[in-house]
């Protein structure tokens, strides 16, 4: 009764207040950053509205609330993405915990703009500090255990792709050691490959770079997008394939705690 309650406040658009937390180490954060596929753009349904008790999310003024969808609000059109499954997935595979998501990707931010001082003119924010700056405000709270990053379509030109794999590395080690944990787990979401999608020699090196920073910077996975479908823009994952990545992230996540 509750969550229907609150899913009707949420559908009224009434602003809900700050959710009560648990102590700091039953607090799980995580990171979700990179471009719009990491942010959302599937269709929000009703059930995307109902809150889960232990799933909360940083809203953009830097309050704990209830985690629905849209999670991100980087660009009008945020959507679902992959985190709030996940999220869901993890409480319940654990009772004793709570689940905080930081939204932090930037719909079409190439890894350029994912280091300190750079702006990404789309969002008007700058992805790497704001990513810093939500984390750290909510690790006040909670304990970080982890980031999932989807990222890449944007570096997928001839001359990006080449240093893709160099620019990833630092990325992954400079957001360890601002965290003052080097080994943090990091989730890499593949690009798509949709039914009748070619990949050219870019997407490629890419997707090989991924699969090369994820072995060489464990704990890391590497998280398929096989047989995921898309949005009719053919640029996005659609709802249906966005919860089913959230549960390939919830499952490697797990292989990893093992």
């Amino acid at each position: 009764m509750k969550s229907l309650f609150l899913a009707l406040l949420l559908a009224a658009g009434i602003l809900l207040p700050a959710a009560e937390l648990p102590s700091k180490e039953k607090f799980h954060l995580f990171l979700l950053a990179g471009q719009s596929n990491m942010a959302g753009r599937g269709a929000i349904a009703p059930e995307d509205k109902v809150p889960h008790p232990r799933v909360l999310m940083l809203d953009r003024s830097g309050n704990w609330v209830p985690a629905v969808d849209p999670v991100h609000f980087d660009k009008p059109s945020a959507g679902i993405g992959p985190g709030r499954r996940f999220a869901i997935l993890l409480a319940e595979s654990d009772p004793s915990i709570t689940v905080g998501l930081i939204p932090a990707a930037c719909g079409g931010s190439p890894l350029s703009t994912w280091t300190p001082g750079a702006l990404w003119q789309q969002t008007e924010s700058h992805p790497y500090d704001d990513a810093l700056a939500r984390t750290r405000k909510a690790m006040e709270s909670g304990t970080l255990k982890g980031i999932l990053w989807h990222q890449g379509e944007a570096d997928c030109s001839n001359s990006l792709s080449r240093t893709y794999h160099k620019h990833l590395t630092e990325l992954f080690r400079r957001f360890r050691s601002e965290f003052g944990n080097p080994e943090l787990p990091i989730l890499v979401g593949q690009l798509s490959q949709f039914p009748g999608e070619k990949w050219n020699d870019s997407k490629k090196r890419v997707d090989a770079a991924q699969r090369k920073v994820v072995e060489e910077m464990a704990p890391a996975a590497f998280v398929t997008s096989e047989g995921l479908t898309s949005n009719p823009d053919r640029v996005h994952f659609d709802a249906k394939s966005q919860r089913e990545f959230g549960r390939r992230y919830f499952e490697a996540y797990r292989k990893l705690l093992r």
